[in-house]
């Protein structure tokens, strides 16, 4: 009987803890989901999401994107307004393969000059950093300014290039994009 007893004490602690646990949890993301609400706020007048997508490559599931805007948001001008991309990682990767599939991408759209070729990737590969899993980089991209990253939220450096910056958003947004699905997704809350 004490037997029975205990195991019903133990068994009732045990849902406390791990529904405290959960608690604990949901606190913690509603805390992020603030910060990260009052960072948008920074650069956005009133931050709204866009779309979301995860990109899968063979099998692989590479990154969580995320666009956000201003209300209101027109899909086909995207290049002439004020957005924040952000890409959460679920992969650990070099930054210097980031920056090189970055390249490969824009190259992909339209092809670049050798100038280009040479200045840009070398702009990509100082700024982009080695990224783990679990960790993001944010563009907040102007259409008169270029483009900043950031990384764990802390400022990377900036794309003053505003065609570099038009072009490297454009790896997500522009109807060339390799990534159709993603871009779809991207874009699915332009309209309401």
């Amino acid at each position: 009987m004490t037997t029975r007893r205990q195991l019903l004490t133990l068994g009732l602690h045990t849902a406390f803890l791990c529904g405290h646990a959960s608690l604990l949890r949901l606190a913690h993301a509603d805390v992020e989901a603030d910060a990260q609400s009052q960072q948008l706020r920074t650069f956005l007048r009133t931050p709204r999401l866009v779309g979301q997508q995860r990109l899968t490559y063979w099998g692989f599931d590479i990154y969580d994107a995320s666009l956000w805007a201003s209300t209101p948001f027109a899909p086909d001008a995207w290049a002439k307004q004020t957005l924040v991309l952000k890409l959460r990682y679920l992969r650990d990767f070099k930054g210097a393969d980031i920056a090189q599939r970055s390249i490969d991408e824009m190259q992909g759209q339209r092809a670049l000059t050798p100038a280009q070729l040479k200045n840009w990737s070398a702009v990509l590969q100082a700024l982009i950093p080695n990224v783990r899993s679990g960790e993001s980089i944010t563009g907040v991209y102007q259409p008169d300014k270029g483009m900043q990253l950031l990384h764990q939220d802390r400022l990377l450096g900036e794309l003053s290039d505003t065609e570099l910056a038009q072009r490297f958003l454009g790896i997500w947004l522009a109807p060339e994009t390799s990534q159709r699905q993603l871009r779809q997704q991207l874009l699915a809350r332009a309209q309401l």
